[in-house]
């Protein structure tokens, strides 16, 4: 199993973009991602973003470059303040799902799923940057397996 979250692309003002669609530079910094993510041979077999257009975005740039099996899918619950664990009730972690939404829902579900508790802060999250949880067969709840992020400083 393998579980993906993916912070949105930055995106526009809500003066420039009532929606706040991506910036050019949440475009170029979620393609540069999507590209190594791809040079890496990341599986993935679904994109789930919240329906958002920021994330519907940065989830179409990584699904024209991962090719998911079974394409894109918005989902309702992953708005910036849902509740985190009547979304993971829905999570099937055996089949290589990337979420892509936003904070602190994203930070609050890792906590959940590493710590069993959403309000332990596990990792914190860049725009475009994708972390990748795992399970290994001698720990209980999925483990950071590796995170690959725009900004190294």
């Amino acid at each position: 199993m393998s579980l993906y979250l993916v912070q949105h692309g930055k995106s526009l003002s809500k003066s420039k973009d009532p929606e706040k669609g991506l910036s050019a530079e949440g475009t170029m910094e979620t393609e540069r991602i999507a590209k190594v993510a791809s040079s890496y041979r990341v599986a993935v077999s679904r994109i789930v973003h919240s329906g958002k257009k920021r994330a519907r975005e940065t989830a179409e740039i990584l699904a024209s470059l991962l090719s998911p099996a079974d394409g894109l899918e918005a989902r309702s619950g992953m708005n910036p303040l849902d509740d985190v664990r009547i979304f993971s009730n829905s999570l099937v972690l055996e089949n290589n799902i990337m979420l892509v939404g936003h904070l602190p829902f994203l930070e609050r579900m890792i906590g959940l799923l590493v710590c069993g508790n959403p309000n332990q802060t596990v990792f914190k999250l860049q725009n475009s940057g994708i972390l990748c949880l795992d399970r290994v067969p001698e720990v209980k709840n999925p483990v950071i397996r590796w995170a690959l992020m725009p900004s190294v400083g």
